[in-house]
């Protein structure tokens, strides 16, 4: 943050953790999370599919394809190492389940730079990215709305509305569950023996909006999706 009083200015920072609220939800539904913050990835993220496989499923949120592809031990010390997101993209072969959820360092990001249009998930994700930025900003918010019947959607009736997704088209062999217009909010498929699904809007503000945080049914959503990718 830029702070500028009259003639004078200065810079400030602060750590937030916007995942809080949804790991608690998703604690009480009895869900075991491993919860990695973005500038961990750098140093913790498994370099192994054996560690990968400890786990169920991976979801990524709000961060960009470049910390994966950019370790320490690349950028700083020129070491060859395992491609992360092509261990993620093994993992989900071999059963493992991921979701992706939007924000603007997920998909493609703001001006394009969470990239992962360009990265191997490309073709494990159950949806085609747009090209660029493909944020959606919408302040007088949008309600998402049921496309198909499953048990990921039936019985939440209407959604509460958000203010923001990344524009997103399910493949032809996905199956899109929630939709905007033209573009898809929720979808899920399948990639080699794994689950995939790809939520186009944030799970935390800003465009996770105080009404989504606070609906009823947030907690049951989130908790069904993630235990559909076992």
């Amino acid at each position: 943050m830029i702070h500028t009083k009259g003639y004078d200015s200065f810079t400030s920072t602060k750590y937030e953790e916007g995942a809080t609220y949804l790991l608690s939800c998703l604690r009480e539904n009895k869900i075991d999370v491993t919860y990695m913050q973005a500038h961990e990835v750098q140093v913790r993220f498994p370099q192994s599919l054996e560690e990968l496989q400890a786990y169920d499923a991976i979801v990524l949120s709000d961060i960009g394809a470049n910390t994966f592809l950019l370790q320490n031990s690349t950028f700083y010390q020129m070491q060859v190492v395992p491609n992360p997101l092509e261990l993620i993209k093994q993992f989900v072969t071999e059963g493992g389940g991921l979701l992706m959820v939007g924000g603007y360092l997920t998909f493609m990001g703001i001006e394009g730079k969470a990239n992962y249009k360009n990265s191997v998930l490309a073709d494990v994700l159950p949806v085609i990215m747009a090209d660029g930025d493909d944020r959606v900003e919408m302040p007088n918010g949008f309600a998402p709305s049921a496309t198909a019947s499953h048990p990921l959607v039936d019985g939440l009736g209407v959604w509460p509305k958000l203010l923001g997704y990344n524009r997103l088209t399910a493949k032809p062999d996905a199956e899109m569950l929630l939709g905007h217009e033209d573009d898809a909010i929720l979808t899920v498929g399948r990639f080699g023996a794994g689950k995939t699904a790809a939520f186009a809007s944030d799970c935390s503000p800003h465009w996770g909006s105080l009404e989504f945080m606070g609906w009823d049914k947030y907690p049951l959503f989130w908790s069904n999706l993630i235990r559909f990718l076992k």
